[in-house]
C-alpha cells in the first residue's frame, strides 16, 4: 500500500481542489484483509451452531455504548 501526504497552503487549497476535480481524481479505499483473518472468519462460520445465533435486535440489546459527551 502506498501513502501520499500533501501539505497544501490554505491560500492554494481551493485551486488544488478545483484541479483535482478537473483531472477526474477518484478516491478508492480498498481495505486489505490478511489471509489469516479471512481464515479465522471462515472457520467461525463453519463451526457456528444455529441454536447459538440470535437476531440482531436482541444482540444489540446486549451491547453497551459509551456516551460521546
Amino acid at each position: 500500500m502506498k501513502t501520499i501526504t500533501l501539505k497544501i497552503p490554505d491560500k492554494k487549497f481551493h485551486f488544488f481542489m478545483e484541479l483535482i476535480k478537473h483531472l477526474g481524481f477518484e478516491i478508492a479505499e480498498e481495505v486489505e484483509v490478511p489471509e489469516e483473518h479471512k481464515s479465522i472468519v471462515r472457520e467461525r462460520i463453519e463451526t457456528a451452531k444455529t441454536e447459538d445465533l440470535m437476531p440482531w435486535e436482541e444482540a444489540r440489546n446486549h451491547l453497551t455504548f459509551k456516551n460521546k459527551s
